[in-house]
């Protein structure tokens, strides 16, 4: 069977997007419109009770985390998880976890700060949490030696990365002032790398990106569904 990716545009299952099509492997997508709020329907807490995106169904049954599909389709498929210096599975273990753990809970803490602190307390919230991610991204930005593949290829923390760099040009909208993308140049170049891939091509088209999404992003136009 091919698999089917749940998911909804720009959103953490672009991350999946790319990795399967790096892959080359069959695919077809299933839209979880969330203007509907159909990641909370009982159809989809079927195959995902935490009523996140993205789930992918595999023949050993729906994945859902992003980290754990990233993880298995690497396994499975032999792929994406080239370094730079190869003999690392430690390093790329550590990082991914470090993204999917650390980077990745704190962006979504930075957009829908509401859901972790009272309204009267919502500046110093915000200001604390851009100060983590900055600190998260200086630590990306001088381990690259440590995740980055070589320039002809990329991995899964360079996919996972790319996005959330992105993510953070754009929201929250109206507050994203505080990110500079040339402040690492490390990530920047990882930007650059990642909007000239093939699998972004492919991405663009068929989540109506911009055609810098990486390096200079600007608001998805999707052909079905919606962003937020």
């Amino acid at each position: 069977m091919s698999y089917v990716l749940h998911y909804a545009p720009d959103n953490a299952s672009l991350i999946i997007r790319l990795a399967l099509d790096e892959l080359g492997v069959a695919y077809r997508t299933q839209l979880v419109d969330r203007s509907q709020n159909a990641q909370k329907s009982q159809t989809y807490l079927a195959i995902n009770p935490a009523g996140k995106i993205p789930v992918l169904e595999t023949p050993e049954g729906p994945i859902f985390e992003t980290a754990a599909i990233l993880l298995w389709l690497s396994q499975r498929h032999a792929g994406l998880t080239h370094l730079a210096k190869e003999g690392g599975q430690a390093r790329l273990l550590k990082w991914l976890f470090f993204i999917s753990n650390t980077l990745h809970p704190d962006l979504v803490a930075l957009f829908y700060p509401h859901r972790y602190a009272a309204p009267d307390a919502l500046a110093d919230f915000n200001i604390r949490t851009q100060e983590r991610l900055t600190h998260n991204y200086d630590l990306l930005n001088a381990a690259a030696h440590q995740w980055g593949a070589a320039a002809d290829r990329t991995n899964i923390i360079e996919i996972y990365l790319a996005t959330c760099l992105r993510w953070c040009q754009l929201y929250p909208v109206g507050g994203a002032d505080w990110f500079a993308l040339n402040r690492w140049s490390a990530l920047a170049e990882l930007a650059l790398k990642m909007d000239a891939r093939p699998a972004t091509q492919k991405a663009i088209m068929a989540e109506g990106l911009n055609p810098t999404p990486f390096s200079a992003a600007d608001y998805a136009q999707p052909p079905e569904g919606s962003a937020t």
